[in-house]
């Protein structure tokens, strides 16, 4: 049964009262957002309120790591990753905030039911969709990998200490799980959609299911004789959770009432699970703990997720009116443009000005000091905007990598491939190390 039996998947929309109202299903605010040539992509009509919510998902990640993410320098002028929340637990709610990952999983999942739908009608196989939505995924992802496989040479030339080295490919190839699993659940819209048609927004519900026997896997009575490659079973549904969500709320299926139900059931299951189950404060992992709520992601980052998603979901039409102001919507619009390169190339971005300063010949206060103290995160505040105008002029360059690739040929393509998987195998061997 859908959880919002109001609204039927396909249904037609209902007519404009005589009395001016705008119904529900017609509320949505939508106007041509015309991309350049240049873009690739040709104009289509933009949903503001969906814009707006992953434009605010995509900078809550930048703003995350830059904040808790910081970086020490030792005596050769080296950088070494740190985070104050090793040093300072009470910061922990804050991750609550930025932790919007849910958020963009949900929008993720509304996007690619319209764009299904769309390419159907256009006679596109679904073959050919997904080929599409991959190759935007990834472009960006190989971009970024395979020039700072060049860079990273350059720099160890230069004399940059090997383990600044060995912190920079860490950060920069951190954000990019994200690109994988994303892909993946983009593989799977289809039976997402066939899903959310039968079981409505009840289709996430045993994704949830999944993610709870594992913690209770992980974490119960059994947890010494679970290895840990079975955790990660986790992983996909944890993510997939949202997506579906999403989805179901593309097919129509996830209304208002759903919107609440997943409101009021995710923020009791939160303070459960916090309060009662003993589940770690911080949405992130933390160096120095056993335990982690985000690799796979456990139970309460569905909580946050469902709670986040009806939050969303009732407050869509608030923000979509929001975003007739030009003043909010050209920044919307820009974010969304440039929403891989951002994604991609921000820890870049402050690695740009960590780097330099690493060769000062003493510390910088809240840019290369180690986060050891509660009054750190002020330090720290004064140096977003500057990481913030760097990530504007490297998204300025960068973003022709996330542009089709017209232009370039067959073997450089297998090039820029070679040093991104160099790059990104090295990282993730510094990672596990």
């Amino acid at each position: 049964m859908s959880l919002d039996e109001r609204s039927r998947p396909g249904g037609p929309l209902r007519p404009r009262p005589r009395d001016g109202r705008v119904p529900y299903d017609s509320r949505i605010l939508r106007k041509p957002l015309r991309s350049s040539p240049a873009d690739g992509h040709p104009t289509v009509h933009r949903d503001r309120a969906i814009d707006g919510l992953r434009a605010l998902a995509l900078l809550a990640v930048p703003t995350g790591h830059w904040l808790i993410g910081g970086l020490v320098r030792d005596a050769d002028s080296a950088l070494h990753n740190a985070s104050p929340l090793s040093s300072f637990a009470p910061l922990a709610p804050i991750t609550w905030v930025l932790q919007m990952l849910g958020i963009f999983f949900l929008v993720g999942g509304y996007a690619s039911v319209l764009s299904f739908r769309r390419a159907a009608e256009r006679g596109t196989t679904p073959g050919d969709w997904l080929r599409g939505r991959l190759a935007r995924l990834l472009r960006p992802a190989v971009g970024v990998t395979a020039v700072w496989a060049v860079l990273a040479a350059v720099l160890y030339a230069a004399g940059v200490p090997v383990t600044t080295l060995h912190t920079a490919a860490t950060l920069v190839v951190q954000p990019l799980w994200f690109v994988l699993v994303y892909a993946v659940v983009t593989a799977l819209t289809p039976y997402c959609m066939a899903a959310s048609r039968r079981l409505g927004g009840w289709a996430a519900a045993p994704l949830a299911a999944v993610v709870a026997v594992m913690d209770f896997l992980r974490y119960g009575p059994y947890a010494d004789s679970v290895p840990y490659w079975a955790t990660l079973i986790s992983l996909l549904p944890g993510w997939l959770f949202g997506y579906q969500l999403g989805v179901s709320w593309g097919e129509k299926r996830l209304g208002r009432r759903g919107a609440w139900l997943l409101l009021a059931g995710g923020t009791a299951l939160f303070a459960l699970l916090l309060l009662v189950f003993h589940y770690p404060a911080s949405m992130v992992g933390v160096p120095g703990q056993d335990r982690t709520n985000s690799h796979p992601p456990s139970l309460l980052v569905i909580a946050l997720a469902a709670a986040q998603s009806g939050a969303a979901v009732l407050l869509r039409d608030r923000i979509a009116a929001l975003l007739r102001r030009p003043a909010l919507w050209a920044p919307v619009t820009a974010v969304n443009r440039s929403a891989m390169t951002i994604l991609c190339w921000h820890q870049s971005a402050m690695l740009a000005v960590a780097v330099p300063a690493s060769f000062l010949g003493t510390t910088v206060e809240g840019l290369t000091t180690a986060p050891d103290f509660a009054a750190w995160m002020a330090t720290r505040l004064p140096w977003l905007p500057l990481f913030a105008v760097t990530l504007i002029l490297v998204t300025r360059v960068a973003r022709r990598l996330e542009m089709p690739w017209t232009g370039v040929s067959r073997g450089q393509r297998v090039c820029a491939g070679a040093l991104a998987v160099g790059f990104t195998a090295f990282a993730l061997r510094l990672m596990s190390v």
